[in-house]
């Protein structure tokens, strides 16, 4: 059951990436040659107004193809000689909008920038349900652990957490993040206690049971319900978590913190999914559907943030080129945009083979 929650939860996301590109590019008159969901051989399609709308044999993940796309023209079989039956006239250059390279190159950024962020968008949708229905986890201080760091810095239970070393904190899991990867360096808190703000400094205290600082608080109570504006205004700080958590993660990956044996890819999330509804099924099936959302919202936002990674066959790859094009106030050639492209892919795809190996291992020796 866990890898059918993972197909649809990964077809959800990649196919709302895939729509931002598309639904941007219809906007700017860039033609989308066809718009898919999952991979592989066609099982059905239709085409309408110059896009072919296709399903894949593969139920995992789908695509949004522009004319003109790394500099290959559709129309090319045309030109070879191909009959309209081989080749359909939908696909003729210009006969349906404008081609991806040429389009002016905000409308570029715009279409490559959206798939990113329809996936944040997506992200803070499935957030509103789950702050919603149970709630969120307040900075609250619950207990002060008796000799720990917030006691020696003189706080108390009750007290809000405003400020984590002048970043603002919105939720609990925020500061707990930042004790898990804490080195043990002071940290500046802000807090509010009767109304009043507080600064102190608490130093976290290392455990050598658990081989890390601690800053030694817990977390008042459960989740608490919260209205609908602020139902609103959390689901957004939901995002932000994530989105922040995703970045620390790629920081640790290049400060050498993590390696690449730390990477999950499609088996090994298909897997976590497993282990999520094995533990949660016990608890009915709304909290099963609850915590596949939750896992939704993750990947969501991770797929956002990666895509924005400046590399090539990236859609922040893509964004530097565009912004080197603005500087440069010429594009570049499309045939060295291609190769550049493909090398990024190839890279990627070798990346993944490392992280398809790593999961199997990792499954396959229980770690």
């Amino acid at each position: 059951m866990g890898i059918v929650f993972f197909i649809l939860i990964f077809c959800v996301v990649v196919v709302a990436h895939e729509f931002g590109h598309f639904i941007v590019a219809k906007a700017n008159g860039i033609h989308v040659v066809e718009f898919s969901i999952g991979m592989g051989p066609t099982l059905l399609h239709f085409d309408r107004n110059g896009t072919r709308y296709s399903l894949k044999l593969l139920p995992i993940g789908g695509a949004c193809m522009f004319e003109g796309e790394d500099g290959i023209y559709q129309e090319t079989a045309i030109e070879a000689g191909e009959t309209k039956t081989e080749q359909p006239d939908f696909i003729v250059k210009g006969k349906y909008g404008k081609a991806f390279p040429d389009a002016p190159v905000f409308a570029r950024m715009a279409t490559v920038l959206a798939g990113p962020i329809f996936n944040f968008i997506l992200a803070f949708f499935l957030s509103l349900f789950i702050v919603g229905s149970i709630g969120t986890d307040l900075p609250v201080v619950g207990s002060v652990l008796e000799g720990g760091g917030a006691e020696a810095a003189g706080m108390k239970p009750g007290d809000v957490i405003i400020k984590l070393n002048r970043h603002n904190i919105h939720l609990f899991r925020e500061i707990s993040i930042e004790a898990m990867l804490s080195d043990g360096s002071p940290v500046h808190v802000t807090y509010e206690r009767d109304g009043e703000l507080y600064d102190t400094v608490l130093t976290p205290v290392y455990s050598q049971e658990a081989g890390r600082y601690y800053y030694g608080i817990s977390m008042a109570g459960g989740y608490t319900k919260l209205s609908p504006p602020k139902v609103i205004l959390y689901s957004g700080y939901e995002v932000k978590y994530w989105i922040d958590t995703t970045i620390k993660s790629l920081g640790m990956l290049l400060s050498g913190k993590a390696g690449v044996k730390d990477l999950s890819g499609p088996v090994g999330m298909a897997d976590t999914v497993g282990d999520i509804y094995t533990e949660s099924k016990a608890d009915g099936a709304f909290y099963v559907w609850l915590n596949m959302l939750n896992f939704a919202i993750l990947l969501s936002a991770n797929l956002g943030v990666l895509n924005l990674i400046p590399f090539p066959a990236l859609d922040g790859g893509r964004l530097f080129i565009y912004i080197i094009e603005l500087i440069r106030r010429k594009p570049l050639p499309l045939e060295k945009e291609g190769i550049i492209n493909f090398v990024g892919f190839a890279l990627l795809m070798l990346l993944m083979v490392v992280v398809l190996y790593n999961d199997i291992a990792r499954i396959v020796t229980g770690g």
